[in-house]
This record gives C-alpha cells, sequence and structure tokens, in this order.
C-alpha cells in the first residue's frame, strides 16, 4: 500500500554500459550453477574410480542437490532484509570454496562434504542474479535482459558434458578449480558495479525456525525421491517415513510462517493469480523439463552409440532452441508489454515436443531426433525466462527477493519429482519389455555366447552404455528396443503432464508489465509500487473481511 509516502525515489539509473557490464557478472555466477550441474555428471564415474566408495556414488549429486535446493528460498528472503550485494557475494564465495575443496578431495566423503557446500552456495546464485537485474531494470525493458539468462543454461549443457569429458581424460580435479576464475572475475564485477545499487535496510527479524522447518522438511521429500527405487523399495519403512516426516514438516513450516513477521516464504503472495498460478506452472514445467530430457542423452548413448561427450554434442538443436528462442522472446516481451501467451506457446510447444518424442524408434535418423530436440528447445526458451518475469511483476519490491527466490525453487522441486517419477515409470516399463524381449535374443546366440551372459539376460543395465553397445547383435538390439518402448511411456506420460501446465499458463490473468521506475519511497524507507496498490488493498481487504468472519 502506499499510504504514507513522503518522498519519491525511482529506481537506480544505470546506463546502458554498467547494465551489461552488470549482466556479465551475473551471467558468469549463473554460469558456475548451471555449468556444475552438468560437468561433473559426465566426470563422476573417474572420479569414482580414483577415489573408491563407490556405494556412495549418488551422494555426490544428492549432497549438492539438497543443499542448492533448500537453501534457494533463504537467499531470496535475507537479500530483501539486508541487501543484495553482501548476500550475492557470500553465495558466489561459499561456491568457491566448495570448489576448491571439492578439487582437493582425497576421499569420496570428504568429495560429498564439498559438495554440499557448493551446493550452499549455488542456493544463491541463480536465484539473486535474477533479482538483482530486477532491482535496477523495469518489468517492461526486463526481458531482454532476463532472455540472455536463458541462453547461459543452454550453453552450459552442451559445454559441461564437453568440458567434464575433456577433464576426466587429463585431470578430473580441474572440473572443480575452473570455478575459481570465473567466480573471481564475477565477484570483481558485481562488487563494484551492484555498489551504485542503493539499498534500504529495514528492521527486521529473522525467521529462524521457519527456515530449519523448511530446510528440514524439503531434504526429507528430496532424499525420498532420491533413494526410492535406487538404495531402497518405494514401500519401504524408509522412504514411506522420510514421505512422512516430509510433509508433517512442511505443514508445521505453513503454520509458523502464517505467524511470522518476516516469514521467509510469504504466504499473501498466494493469493495474488498470477504468483500462484505462475509458481504453480513453474513447478509442472520443471517436472516435465527435468524429467524427460535427462533421458534423451541416455537415448544417444544406448541407441546411437554416441559417448558422453559426443552426445553433449549431439544435444546442440535443443541448446540453439532454448539460446535462440529466450532471446527473442525477452525482447518480444519488452516490446509488446505482456507475458501471459509466450508461457502458453511454450507449454503447447513442449507438449507437442514430448508427443513427437513417442515416436522415436532404435532406427530414427539423427537429423529427426534433432527436430524433435528443436521444438523441445524452443518450448523451454519461451517458459522459463516468462514465468519468472510473471512472478517479478506480481509482487511489491519488497518481496521481489523472496518471490524470485519462489519461482526458481518450484521449478527445483518439480525437477525433482520429474526425475523421481518419470525415472520410476522407466524403470519399470523397461523391466516389462526386457523380460519380453530378452529370451528370444539370448536364444538366436550359439550357446558359448548365451552361456557368458547373466542368467535371463538380468544384471543388464541401462546405467552402462558401454556394456550394452558391447553384447552380441541380437541382445544388444532387444536391448535397444526395450529402452525406445519404455521411453514412449515416459514421453507420453511428460506430455499429459505438460496438458496441466498448458491449462495453468492459460489461467494466468494478462497483466501489463510495469514500466520504467520503482515507484515512491514511503516512511518506511521502502519502496513501493503504485501498480500494485490495488493488490494489496485487495489483500488487505480479504484480510479483514476473514477476521470479520472468524470473529462472527
Amino acid at each position: 500500500m502506499c499510504q504514507g509516502v513522503t518522498a519519491t525515489q525511482t529506481r537506480p539509473v544505470l546506463s546502458h554500459r554498467q547494465i551489461l557490464l552488470l549482466m556479465s557478472g551475473l551471467m558468469t555466477a549463473m554460469l558456475l550453477a548451471a555449468l556444475d550441474q552438468t560437468i561433473v555428471g559426465t566426470a563422476l564415474p573417474t572420479i569414482v574410480g580414483q577415489l573408491g566408495g563407490i556405494a556412495h556414488y549418488s551422494w555426490v549429486v544428492t549432497a549438492y542437490l539438497l543443499a542448492s535446493t533448500a537453501s534457494t528460498p533463504l537467499y531470496g528472503k535475507i537479500s530483501d532484509l539486508v541487501g543484495r550485494r553482501p548476500v550475492f557475494l557470500f553465495s558466489i564465495g561459499t561456491f568457491l570454496v566448495g570448489s576448491l575443496l571439492a578439487g582437493l578431495s582425497g576421499s569420496m566423503t570428504w568429495l560429498i562434504l564439498t559438495r554440499g557446500v557448493q551446493g550452499l552456495g549455488a542456493g544463491g546464485l541463480m536465484t539473486l542474479a535474477f533479482t538483482i537485474i530486477s532491482d535496477v531494470v523495469s518489468p517492461r525493458e526486463r526481458g531482454r535482459y532476463q532472455g540472455l539468462f536463458g541462453a547461459v543454461f543452454g550453453i552450459s549443457s552442451v559445454a559441461g558434458p564437453l568440458v567434464g569429458g575433456y577433464f576426466a581424460e587429463h585431470n578430473w580435479r580441474w572440473i572443480f578449480y575452473i570455478n575459481i576464475p570465473l567466480g573471481i572475475l564475477a565477484i570483481i564485477v558485481c562488487y563494484h558495479v551492484m555498489r551504485l545499487i542503493p539499498f534500504h535496510r529495514r528492521e527486521h527479524r529473522i525467521d529462524w525456525l521457519g527456515a530449519a522447518l523448511m530446510v528440514s522438511g524439503v531434504s526429507s521429500l528430496l532424499l525420498a525421491l532420491s533413494w526410492g527405487g535406487n538404495q531402497y523399495a518405494w514401500g519401504s519403512g524408509q522412504i514411506i517415513g522420510l514421505f512422512v516426516a516430509g510433509g508433517v514438516l512442511s505443514v508445521l513450516f505453513l503454520v509458523v510462517e502464517s505467524r511470522a513477521s518476516e516469514p521467509i516464504l510469504p504466504l499473501k503472495l498466494f493469493r495474488r493469480p498470477t504468483f500462484a498460478l505462475a509458481n504453480a506452472a513453474g513447478f509442472v514445467l520443471g517436472l516435465v523439463m527435468f524429467g524427460s530430457i535427462i533421458f534423451i542423452p541416455l537415448y544417444l548413448q544406448i541407441v546411437k552409440g554416441a559417448s558422453p561427450t559426443r552426445s553433449g554434442l549431439l544435444m546442440l538443436p535443443m541448446m540453439a532452441g532454448v539460446i535462440v528462442t529466450s532471446v527473442l522472446a525477452g525482447r518480444a516481451m519488452s516490446r509488446i508489454g505482456r507475458y501471459k501467451w509466450f508461457p502458453v506457446a511454450g507449454s503447447l510447444t513442449l507438449l507437442a515436443g514430448m508427443l513427437l518424442f513417442t515416436r522415436l524408434q532404435v532406427d530414427t535418423p539423427l537429423r529427426v531426433s534433432f527436430f524433435y530436440m528443436i521444438v523441445i528447445g524452443v518450448g523451454l526458451g519461451l517458459s522459463m525466462q516468462s514465468l519468472v518475469l510473471a512472478v517479478q511483476n506480481a509482487v511489491d519490491l519488497r518481496d521481489l527477493g523472496a518471490g524470485t527466490a519462489a519461482a526458481t525453487f518450484f521449478r527445483s522441486l518439480g525437477g525433482s519429482f520429474g526425475v523421481a517419477i518419470l525415472g520410476a515409470i522407466l524403470t519399470s516399463r523397461l523391466a516389462t519389455e526386457t523380460g519380453k524381449l530378452l529370451p528370444p535374443a539370448i536364444a538366436q546366440l550359439p550357446a558359448q555366447q548365451a552361456a557368458a551372459l547373466p542368467a535371463g539376460g538380468k544384471g543388464l543395465s541401462v546405467n552402462e552404455p558401454g556394456r550394452i553397445l558391447a553384447l552380441p547383435g541380437p541382445v544388444r538390439l532387444a536391448i535397444q528396443t526395450a529402452f525406445v518402448d519404455a521411453l514412449h511411456l515416459v514421453f507420453l506420460t511428460a506430455a499429459l503432464i505438460a496438458i496441466v501446465a498448458v491449462v495453468v499458463t492459460l489461467a494466468m490473468p494478462d497483466r501489463e508489465l510495469r514500466g520504467a521506475g520503482a515507484g515512491p519511497v514511503g516512511a518506511d524507507g521502502q519502496k513501493h509500487d503504485p501498480e500494485l496498490a490495488r493488490d494489496e488493498h485487495d489483500l488487505a481487504a480479504t484480510e479483514m473481511e476473514t477476521k470479520s468472519q472468524t470473529m462472527i
């Protein structure tokens, strides 16, 4: 609300050169987090081979995922309270310390611990990059800058496997050391440019209880999703217990947040239709995106015989679609001044891409799969940045950090659910299909070759493409066919889920992007947006009505 305004203050006016300099620092910081998600996976078998501890293989990824996802909302809220610059520099510094220590690892236990430190820093890199550029650029002009962030994801998806493969062959420790010069560059640039961005510190009390409950609840759910079907059966006591603990802790978190003076995740924001629907769409699209496209490189390796490094190169058409569409969509949103139809078009395009991938066969030419990848890349480019922009446009400036963090958090959480759900579908369908196809294929082999295989073909895993490609022709073809058939169900399920995203984005209000200027500053020292005054008034009226009904 805008009562009590005593003075006016606009957004800090930075020159185009200063904004570009700031963007270079922010994009470098984002590249650290985005690259780390793809570069480590390629080199992980080599790392485990040298350090030992294969039983703890999955924890190298899980530790990073837990720390980064759970800490994301904390960075957003704390930056709203104490300022962006110290929090952002802390996140980069923490990531660099984790990277240095990870490169020095002499055991798997040490590597897992340092990966957790890396994840703790990474939780703030992407969220705060989106938030900081939002502090200096109005929503109307923000699209063309945030579109460049989408290009960072595209570049990292291609460069990660390539760089990871190279260092895996030479010195795997450099997959961590390479972060240090990039991080130092980001710190230097952001430190100097961000001094030009004023911040009005407000009196606050950090909601430590809410933070503890949120981290514990999210960690329980992510552990259940990571372990389910791998370390433990889905119906085991451990997995059920983790899901129950996650649910109980999440409910307690909501209770605490409803009473906190400065909640980590302000629940009042979910009463705004755009905020609630955009985050719901982000969760669903995260489930579809991360839960399905991770299987495309596996298809390229198992069916097309590509190495991990080459499979990264073969993903280039998808990344080109992401990069080009993100940049063009960002510029188009700035020119048109509205955002709604971009995520709608993106959801529909993703739906079409998932349906196209249900047509993949063992003998499908690469050029055809490239076309399918481009379709998915265009869908991602249209959806990712536009939903973040929708969330930012729906919140007041005092909640910008928390709102942006919520968008990142729900998308990451959706991705975790997607990997678990669609991975379980793939595993289940694959077991059924191999059970049908392998016995006849094995029967075609000479007795000597058949005897060399595991009994009944059991023990042959798609997680080992090299072993599959080395199998006798009939057995290899049977496994490849079973894998492709299982993928059909995965992408069909993803397509059905994408329909939900289409419906949710269609329901989003078609609000106009706010123009330049940050609005006046009130007596409390906080910047207020006049265009959000109506929303704030509506929320206040709703709260008063609820209290009145309760009293009656």
